[in-house]
């Protein structure tokens, strides 16, 4: 088991990739609702009614800042191309322009069928691929063979997609953001090749989307960035939410008997969703004066949304720091709130817990396999707001 730290992380942001940063969020509660954040300076909510107000506050504040719809260092490439048109980076009627049909697309997915179909594909990721790397390549598969991309190609999508979420990233460097950018012209690319070329398989998810839009071919750049765009929200963050649900099972022993089932695996991986997010936080701008809990924020001012304290704020779930599979009524915040909730919510715990059932079957079928895992330690990949395990 790893060795807890006991210092706390050195600010909100750091705090995504501690050890433990839980305790340092309860602090954070109990101080202002919104707290000024000089280094960073970002206005900090971290409490959950706080951070729900900041959520709902759609017409002031915004997912980015009004300067800058698309990072400096994307526009003009592909990357910046495909980012632009994302509807969850986007407000307004650019955002209403596709999350519809995706919503009814994602809502009318037979999860049983997806999770027999994410299992049969993990069965074709190599066992001796490292864990840390098979975290991504199973979700990210998975959802890639529910887009109509043939089994062969899954393996290519894979790197493709690792690629392209570099971009996402402000610690990207350039090298990582030419690769990045190369990936999303290849899977815009393919996109429009699967969709020009023959009907899509009946059932998958990309005919769902196709049908639901009423679209067709050729189809139009911003709708072939948002079928990007579901492969990308489907590798960090559902890659995060399978290894923090592995880590689950590592430390309480008591979950293993639910790990022997569907309904278990899914109730693990829905409780780590709230106990231990992937997401740990998000950002809003001001593009006006506003206030929010009491305080006066400025056009241009930033807001640090700390999701992941929200979910341990006892007004929002009782007893939250238990790890509670079952919850009467488990509130998460993680996939978003309001307009900018992710549809995808149950189509990504269902991956999560499929690819956690191939991780124990294929990767730790010994009865002391888990503990050995414990006992090996892990620690995250540097980021400034996913929570990712890396098992040393």
């Amino acid at each position: 088991m790893t060795t807890a730290v006991l210092t706390h992380p050195a600010d909100p942001v750091a705090a995504a990739t501690h050890a433990d940063p839980y305790p340092y969020y309860a602090t954070l509660r109990d101080g202002p609702p919104l707290a000024w954040h000089e280094g960073l300076r970002v206005w900090v909510a971290s409490r959950a009614d706080v951070v729900t107000q900041v959520l709902q506050a759609h017409g002031a504040l915004r997912v980015r800042p009004a300067a800058e719809p698309v990072p400096r260092a994307l526009v003009g490439s592909p990357a910046g191309e495909v980012f632009g048109h994302l509807v969850r980076m986007n407000d307004g009627p650019a955002h209403q322009a596709h999350r519809p049909a995706l919503q009814r697309a994602l809502a009318g997915l037979d999860l049983h069928a997806a999770h027999a179909a994410a299992l049969e594909v993990a069965r074709q990721v190599p066992a001796q691929a490292p864990l840390s790397e098979a975290l991504f390549s199973l979700p990210v598969r998975a959802m890639a063979h529910l887009l109509g991309f043939d089994d062969t190609a899954l393996p290519q999508v894979d790197r493709w997609m690792r690629d392209f979420v570099a971009c996402l990233s402000p610690l990207s460097n350039a090298d990582q953001l030419q690769a990045a950018s190369a990936a999303a012209g290849e899977l815009m690319n393919r996109f429009e090749v699967l969709t020009a070329n023959a009907s899509p398989r009946d059932g998958t998810l990309l005919s769902a989307v196709l049908s639901e839009s009423a679209a067709s071919a050729p189809l139009s750049r911003a709708l072939l960035a948002n079928l990007v765009g579901l492969l990308s929200q489907t590798c960090d963050a559902t890659a995060g939410l399978l290894g923090n649900s592995l880590i689950a099972l590592t430390r309480e022993a008591a979950l293993r008997p639910l790990a022997r089932t569907r309904d278990g695996l899914l109730a693990i991986v829905e409780e780590t969703a709230r106990h231990d997010p992937s997401v740990q936080n998000t950002r809003r701008f001001a593009i006006e004066p506003v206030e929010i809990a009491g305080t006066s924020l400025a056009a241009g001012d930033a807001v640090l949304v700390l999701l992941a304290s929200a979910h341990r704020d006892p007004a929002f779930n009782p007893e939250p720091d238990r790890f509670m599979p079952v919850r009467a009524r488990r509130r998460v915040l993680g996939f978003g709130h309001g307009m900018h909730a992710c549809p995808g919510q149950a189509l990504a715990c269902t991956l999560a817990a499929a690819g956690l059932e191939a991780l124990l079957r294929q990767r730790t079928p010994a009865p002391d396999a888990l503990h050995a895992l414990g006992a090996s330690g892990w620690h995250y990949r540097p980021s400034v707001n996913g929570r990712i395990p890396v098992f040393d």
